[in-house]
């Protein structure tokens, strides 16, 4: 009978070592593939970033990370800067709209992506559709504002997605100001 006990702590001490070393051997092999992936993961994120700026900055040949300002890039052709890729937020009729905005040197808007939004299907999510993103190319921070009534200067509502379009405008305006604002202490 002394015998059966012994046995038994035996096995629960043999279990125990035993889920102790699959633990180990678990983390090993993750912290493995982590250090042999991370590298690659990450190259493919810039490769991503890249992707997302060339798409907004078409005539750009490089993109370079402007020292003190988290998340923005100078877009560059022959050299010279010719558009700013800056993060914009604000918020919607479901919560924050994140963007990123392309304005040029000028402070003009290019174009502009909504990295991510929690928008209504189907009325909110047609922010990103290129219809209402054109609306946008080539006007200043002043020509910013929407209206219910179409015009050449302002920007359209959305239909059924008035909250969402003063949304995007409202970031995208406070994006080409923040450019502009940049530009004009870099010419100093």
């Amino acid at each position: 009978m002394a015998h059966d006990v012994h046995e038994k702590n035996d096995s629960v001490f043999k279990v125990g070592i035993n889920l102790t070393l699959a633990c180990l051997l678990s983390s090993a092999v993750i912290a493995g593939t982590y250090a042999l992936t991370a590298p690659v993961a990450a190259k493919s994120q810039i490769a991503l970033d890249n992707k997302a700026r060339k798409e907004l900055v078409a005539d750009a040949e490089d993109f370079k990370a402007i020292d003190g300002k988290q998340g923005w890039y100078a877009a560059f052709k022959d050299g010279k800067v010719i558009a700013y890729v800056v993060p914009a937020e604000s918020k919607g009729y479901a919560g924050a709209i994140n963007m990123l905005a392309a304005i040029s040197a000028e402070g003009k808007v290019i174009d502009y992506a909504i990295v991510s939004y929690k928008e209504t299907p189907g009325l909110g999510d047609k922010a990103e559709k290129p219809a209402f993103r054109k609306q946008f190319a080539g006007k200043t921070a002043e020509d910013l504002e929407v209206v219910k009534v179409p015009t050449d200067k302002n920007i359209q509502a959305l239909t059924g997605a008035t909250i969402t379009s003063r949304a995007v405008t409202k970031g995208i305006k406070e994006a080409a100001e923040k450019v502009t604002e940049f530009t004009a202490n870099q010419k100093k």
